[in-house]
C-alpha cells in the first residue's frame, strides 16, 4: 500500500497528514547547505519523511491555543495562537487592524519549515530509536572500558526544529522542567 500525503491547507482537514509537502521540502532544502541526504531520496521516501515529521512535531511539542476545529487531523491550524510577530503601531494608523493571533485558518511557514527539517534529519537516522547503550551503565571489551550517560539523549526533535517552533509553544518534555499554563 502506497502512502498518499495530505498537506494541511489550514481548513482543518480531517484526513491531513502532513504540514508540508514534496514542493514545500525542496523549496525549504533548495537553501540548506547540507540537504544532500534530502536529495538522495525518492520522492516516495520524501512523503513517507514529510509525515513521520509531521507526526513527531504533532507528538513533541505543545501549541499554544487550541485546536481551530475538533476533527481535524493535526495539531495545526490553532485558534488564540499568539503571533509573536505581530506587528503593533497606533490604532489611529489601522484599517484594518491586524490580529495579535496567528490567522485560525492557516499553517505558520515555521511550522512548515521546521517539519521539512524533521524529515530531513529522520532520512539521515532514526530519531525515534533508542539510543546505542540504553540500559547500560558500563561496556567492557578487552581492556577497554566504556561509560554511558543515560541524561546525554539525543532529542527526537532536532534542536534546529525545536527553535523554529518555539514561539508558538514549547517542547513536551518530561526532563524540560516546564509546566503547561492555560487560562480558563
Amino acid at each position: 500500500m502506497s502512502l498518499t500525503l495530505i498537506k494541511e491547507t489550514g481548513a482543518g482537514l480531517v484526513d491531513a497528514n502532513a504540514y508540508a509537502d514534496l514542493t514545500d521540502g525542496n523549496a525549504y532544502h533548495d537553501g540548506h547547505l547540507y540537504a544532500s541526504a534530502w536529495t538522495a531520496a525518492t520522492d516516495a521516501q520524501k512523503a513517507v519523511a514529510l509525515v513521520m515529521a509531521s507526526r513527531l512535531v504533532d507528538a513533541e511539542f505543545q501549541f499554544n491555543g487550541t485546536r481551530a476545529n475538533a476533527v481535524q487531523g493535526l495539531q495545526w491550524p490553532r485558534a488564540r495562537c499568539p503571533e509573536p510577530d505581530a506587528i503593533h503601531v497606533p490604532l489611529q494608523a489601522l484599517l484594518p487592524i491586524p490580529s495579535d493571533y496567528v490567522r485560525f485558518d492557516s499553517v505558520p511557514k515555521a511550522v512548515v519549515q521546521a517539519t521539512c527539517e524533521m524529515a530531513r534529519e529522520l532520512l539521515i537516522a532514526d530519531r525515534t530509536a533508542a539510543p546505542a547503550g540504553e540500559g547500560l551503565k558500563y561496556q567492557n571489551t578487552g581492556g577497554n572500558q566504556t561509560g554511558y550517560d543515560k541524561t546525554d539523549r539525543r532529542p527526537v526533535l532536532s534542536q534546529v526544529a525545536q527553535v523554529m517552533l518555539a514561539k508558538y509553544g514549547v517542547p513536551m518534555s518530561a526532563t524540560s522542567g516546564m509546566v503547561r499554563l492555560q487560562r480558563v
